[in-house]
């Protein structure tokens, strides 16, 4: 099968078009079509070597986020037959080839593909959605009347967790450049603060919950804006050394993250979506083979939503 194979850390340079032998499902797995691979900023760091490089062995095919159909079905399996329409975001941080025309994984990885939406907009919501969603939901706890401040809010995990945070009756707070505010507002937004030309920190008081998306100092001087006893929580926290230190001198607290494989929030993302309350914004659509182009236009930082792969034909 096709695959993009990484075998060195580097640049988009190192990423490899090769065919490789088609994987097979073990018991509990089920063998997936890729039609769309998502494109996430985890994916660059991975390739550059600066993350998870513990449970990532040279060679791997990169990527996480999967839309496709599945082939087969390992012994096991109760929750697919070959034909189903399935999204996901298998292995994670392990490595799960989604650059790939098949890839396996366990079946409660996948949940059933959400209705109306296309193979391309499903491969854009597994990853992004299952870290807002678990990052709202699951670790913060965000309730009706919540004031969340969303860093990085046009982003792929921000445009979502924006919508995820309204559709629980919170107030919502999203930075983002001045060209992206009023896509902010359509998705829900109360307020819009431009962090090129504001200090969010001195600005913003009183909140909640923040859904931080980048490290260091930008993490440590976000929870300035928190209400005493209020919540960060850090997709970066392993790049922002010191901050349980400084959430106690400020009487907040913090808490690091990473996502998990969760068949029951893809679900309820699905469910958001049926309802409604949940679009994914696709940002840029390219071929399997130029999957390094889609490394650079994420890294460039200025996407707003998300990049997908498309991989095969549905």
């Amino acid at each position: 099968m096709r695959a993009v194979q990484q075998r060195e850390w580097g640049g988009p340079e190192t990423l490899r078009h090769v065919e490789i032998d088609r994987p097979k499902p073990e018991f509990t797995e089920v063998l997936v079509r890729v039609v769309a691979a998502g494109v996430n900023p985890i994916d660059y760091f991975t390739r550059e070597g600066r993350a998870y490089n513990r449970v990532l062995e040279l060679p791997f095919v990169n990527g996480w986020d999967v839309a496709g159909v599945v082939e087969e079905v390992g012994y096991g399996v109760t929750r697919f037959a070959p034909g189903d329409r399935v999204y996901g975001m298998p292995w994670f941080p392990r490595a799960a080839g989604a650059y790939a025309e098949y890839v396996t994984a366990p079946s409660r990885h996948f949940a059933p593909m959400p209705e109306g939406l296309s193979f391309i907009e499903a491969a854009a919501l597994p990853l992004a959605g299952l870290t807002a969603r678990q990052m709202l939901v699951d670790t913060a706890h965000v309730a009706s009347g919540r004031r969340v401040l969303v860093s990085a809010a046009a982003g792929g995990v921000g445009h979502l967790a924006v919508q995820i945070a309204k559709a629980v009756g919170a107030y919502v707070i999203g930075t983002a450049r001045a060209d992206k505010h009023e896509f902010l507002r359509e998705l829900g937004a109360d307020e819009v603060i431009d962090y090129t030309t504001t200090d969010v920190p001195a600005t913003v008081r009183d909140v909640d919950i923040v859904i931080q998306m980048f490290g260091g100092e930008p993490a440590l001087r976000a929870m300035e804006t928190l209400r005493p006893g209020g919540l960060l929580v850090n997709a970066q926290a392993g790049w922002t050394p010191g901050m349980y230190k400084r959430a106690a001198e400020l009487g907040v607290r913090a808490s690091g993250f990473l996502v998990e494989p969760d068949h029951t929030g893809l679900e309820a993302l699905a469910d958001l979506v049926a309802d409604k309350k949940l679009r994914v914004h696709v940002d840029t659509v390219l071929p399997l083979e130029e999957a390094a182009e889609a490394h650079r236009i994420i890294a460039a930082g200025r996407t707003t939503g998300k990049v997908v792969l498309t991989v095969s034909d549905d």
